[in-house]
């Protein structure tokens, strides 16, 4: 029988590739610890986030590509993760700033960003949620948090916690249902002070939940934070693609990377298991094609999602089996993607 070597692994696994990196997991320095033990090879390969979409494919091709070299009968692959750091975020322990956005309100972008959040904490990430929309800053009742910690003397602002999200927001410094008007520079120095004198601790992703629209307000948000990425929230219909459509310029104006686009209320699944669309049809696939990013979800209209956000409980915690959590599960894991493949280059 053949005596496998190290060298022998590493050949088999550079070719394998990363589906959406399209690189082998060789050069991406993924492959660790190889240990063989006779004919048993026992391996870890760390993923570039734990949200990983294709966990399972990669998992089952390095089974695949080991086993099948002579003088091996078993493969024990252990899968791990370290996301990789944005190099313009510094100063902090956050490795990748990810902003939702969108050009109009009341499409869900809070939605869209409260449930990203819990769900990659669900895939094994640290997250962080700073919820800097001034107009309707609704993040704390949809996390179901209202007051923040006690800050020790001395120390940096502690976050609120909720459902392992460390969660910051502007509605914490007001009382329910007062407005908040505030210029550019008044936000620019109130999103200054939540990055750099919170507690954030060591963050994977820090989701910002950005105010509607493409105003002064906005553009000095963007300026001041050093975002990694932008995820855009439309609904089908054409005053919100209008809309959304002026976010996608003001990121690519600041160069910030488009990660891609969700369309949320996208259809109605009736009883009958016909499909309504109420808001029109195609419009996120074609705010896509025009910004030259990928459709990364489709969000239906569920009674579960708009219960979630009430009651503070959001809805893949509430009702993950449902075909929405399910959906904005898929989009966190497709957001992480995304965020490594910019990172990576």
């Amino acid at each position: 029988m053949s005596i496998v070597t190290e060298n022998d692994v590493l050949k088999a696994l550079s070719q394998v590739q990363d589906p959406e990196l399209r690189r082998d997991l060789v050069s991406l320095n993924m492959i660790k610890d190889i240990k063989i033990t006779g004919s048993k090879v026992t391996l870890t390969v760390e993923l570039t986030t734990p949200a990983c979409p294709l966990k399972h494919q990669i998992q089952r091709d390095v089974e695949n590509a080991v086993l099948a070299l002579e003088g091996v009968e078993s493969v024990e692959v252990n899968m791990g993760a370290r996301v990789p750091e944005d190099k313009k975020i510094t100063d902090l322990a956050i490795k990748n700033i990810i902003a939702v956005a969108s050009g109009k309100g009341g499409v869900g972008k809070s939605t869209v960003a409260v449930n990203m959040a819990v769900a990659l904490v669900q895939c094994g990430a640290k997250v962080g949620l700073l919820d800097a929309d001034i107009y309707g800053p609704n993040v704390p009742k949809m996390m179901g948090v209202h007051t923040l910690p006690p800050t020790p003397q001395d120390k940096k602002i502690q976050p609120a916690e909720a459902f392992g999200v460390k969660v910051m927001s502007i509605g914490f410094m007001v009382g329910e249902g007062q407005p908040l008007i505030w210029r550019g520079p008044l936000l620019h120095s109130a999103i200054k002070q939540f990055l750099q004198d919170v507690d954030w601790g060591e963050l994977d992703y820090l989701i910002i939940d950005l105010p509607p629209g493409t105003g002064d307000v906005q553009l000095s948000l963007v300026q001041t934070v050093p975002l990694s990425g932008g995820v855009i929230v439309t609904t089908p219909q054409q005053v919100s693609l209008d809309d959304a459509a002026r976010a996608v310029s003001m990121f690519n104006k600041m160069e910030v990377p488009i990660l891609g686009i969700v369309e949320n209320m996208s259809y109605l699944q009736m009883e009958d298991g016909s499909v309504r669309r109420l808001f029109g049809e195609g419009g996120g696939e074609q705010l896509a094609g025009w910004a030259k990013a990928p459709l990364l979800a489709n969000i239906p209209i569920e009674e579960s999602v708009r219960e979630g956000g009430d009651t503070g409980v959001p809805v893949v915690v509430r009702d993950p089996n449902s075909p929405s959590a399910k959906v904005l599960m898929g989009l966190a894991m497709s957001v992480a993607a995304r965020m490594s493949m910019v990172v990576l280059g």
